[in-house]
C-alpha cells in the first residue's frame, strides 16, 4: 500500500468506532478459523475433503443472479474506499471463483453453479475507476483476464457463440489493462498526486499474476493496440527489475531498494511475492528462473512461514513483522502451489504435502476461508485460492 493512502486509511480507522478483532468476521463464533496445530505434512486425501467443503460453500452462497459476495461496504475497516471499489472487488473475486469451479471435478450441481457464475460474469457491467487515488478496479482487470483466458481454453466452453462472448469481454479487459499500465510497465491499485488518467504506481505481484494470461490473450488476438507486444515486454521487465540479490522481490520498484532490518524487501517480507514472481517469469520463458531458483523461493516460504502466520487476519495492512499483510496468506499459498507445479514431477508431491496443512488449518466450519477481513469478496477470493492450490496437487 502507498504510504500516503495507508496514513489516510489508518486515520479513518482511528476516528471511527471499530469492532473488536474477534467480531470482524460475520457469522457464529464457531465459524472462526482455528489455526490449530496440524501435522507437518498431509496426504492428498485431506486435500480432497477440504476442496469438497469449499466447493459446497460456493454452491450454497451463490446469489440468485449467479454472482458471489456483494458490491457494498461490509466492514468499517474499509470506510476509506470509493463505493465503486466494492463492485470492482466483487467482480475480481467472481473471476477467482470461476477459476476454482473450472478446476474441480464436475458434477451436475457444480456445473449449474459454474454456468450461472459465468453468465453473470459475462453480462455484468465493466468496473470503473473509483476516484483519483483509488484505482482498485485494476484488481478486476488482473484477476478477470486470467479467468477469461481459462474459460476460453476450457473444453466445456467451446461453442462458437460462447467463445465470441468470452473473447469480447477479454478484449475489454485487455484494453483497460493497456490504458492503466504505468509508464514503467507495472500495474497496481493506487495512485499518488498529481492524479493522472494513466496511474503511475506498479507492484511486482500485481504485474506478475497477470503476465502469463496477458501473453496468452495477445496470442489469441484480444488486443488491437499496435504496440501490445511492447506493453507485455515492459510488464515482464518490470517484474524482472523488482528481483533482488537476496532472492526476494520488491513490493514496488525502487531506485535504491532497502533490504536491511525489518524491511518489506527482506525475504521474510517477500514470502507472498517471491512465488508469484518466480512462477510468472518462468511461465513467460525467463530462463534465469531455474528449478533451483524455484526451490530457493519455496524453501524460504516454508522456513519463514511464521511471518505469514502472524500476519493472518490482522485488519490493518502491513502491520505485522517485515510489513507482511494478512491478504498475502492465501494468495501466496496459491502461487507457491503454482511454483511447485513447475518443478520436476517426482518432486511435487513432497512440496504439496508440506503446503496442504497451512491451507487446511485456516478453513472455517462452513468450508470457506479468509485471511484479512471477513467481507464477502475476500471469502470468495481466499476460498478460491485454496481450492486452486489444493487441486493443483491432486
Amino acid at each position: 500500500m502507498l504510504i500516503t493512502q495507508q496514513i489516510v486509511l489508518v486515520g479513518v480507522l482511528c476516528l471511527w468506532p471499530s469492532p473488536a478483532l474477534g467480531a470482524q468476521v460475520p457469522g457464529p463464533a464457531d465459524d472462526e478459523a482455528p489455526q490449530e496445530e496440524v501435522p507437518a505434512i498431509m496426504p492428498p486425501e485431506a486435500a480432497q475433503l477440504s476442496i469438497d467443503d469449499a466447493v459446497a460453500w460456493f454452491a450454497s452462497n451463490q446469489n440468485e443472479d449467479g454472482s458471489w459476495a456483494s458490491p457494498v461496504l461490509e466492514s468499517t475497516f474499509e470506510l476509506g474506499f470509493n463505493v465503486e471499489t466494492f463492485y470492482a472487488w466483487q467482480l475480481a473475486a467472481q473471476g477467482l471463483g470461476i477459476q476454482a469451479m473450472l478446476a474441480v471435478e464436475e458434477t451436475p450441481e457444480r456445473r449449474a453453479v459454474l454456468d450461472k457464475a459465468v453468465e453473470w460474469f459475462l453480462t455484468t457491467r465493466l468496473p470503473k475507476r473509483g476516484e483519483g487515488w483509488d484505482v482498485d478496479y485494476v484488481w478486476t482487470m488482473l484477476c478477470d483476464l486470467v479467468a477469461l483466458v481459462d474459460l476460453q481454453d476450457d473444453p466445456r466452453f467451446q461453442d462458437p457463440k460462447m467463445q465470441a462472448r468470452i473473447a469480447k469481454r477479454g478484449s475489454d479487459y485487455v484494453d483497460l489493462l493497456e490504458r492503466n499500465q504505468a509508464f514503467h510497465g507495472g500495474w497496481a491499485y493506487y495512485d499518488d498526486p498529481p492524479f493522472t488518467q494513466r496511474p503511475k504506481w506498479g507492484t511486482s505481484f500485481c504485474t506478475a499474476l497477470v503476465l502469463p494470461a496477458y501473453k496468452r490473450a495477445l496470442e489469441m488476438g484480444w488486443s488491437e493496440e499496435p504496440d501490445a507486444i511492447q506493453a507485455y515486454d515492459r510488464a515482464l521487465k518490470y517484474v524482472q527489475r523488482c528481483a533482488l540479490p537476496n532472492n526476494a522481490y520488491e513490493y514496488s520498484l525502487s531506485s535504491v531498494p532497502r533490504v536491511a532490518g525489518e524491511s518489506i524487501s527482506n525475504v521474510k517480507g517477500s514470502l507472498g511475492r517471491i512465488q508469484v514472481c518466480n512462477w510468472a517469469r518462468r511461465e513467460c520463458g525467463d530462463e534465469r528462473v531455474t528449478d533451483d531458483v524455484l526451490r530457493k523461493g519455496l524453501e524460504a516460504f516454508f522456513r519463514e512461514h511464521k511471518f505469514l502466520d502472524v500476519a493472518f487476519m490482522r485488519p490493518i495492512p502491513h502491520e505485522a513483522y517485515y510489513a507482511n499483510a494478512g491478504y498475502f496468506y492465501h494468495f501466496g499459498h496459491y502461487y507457491a502451489a503454482m511454483a511447485i507445479e513447475l518443478l520436476p514431477e517426482e518432486e511435487r508431491e513432497a512440496w504439496h504435502a508440506k503446503l496442504r496443512p497451512h491451507l487446511i488449518k485456516t478453513q472455517r466450519a462452513d468450508g470457506s476461508l479468509t485471511d484479512f477481513l471477513g467481507t464477502g469478496y475476500l471469502r470468495v477470493a481466499s476460498t478460491a485460492y485454496t481450492v486452486l492450490a489444493l487441486e493443483s496437487g491432486l
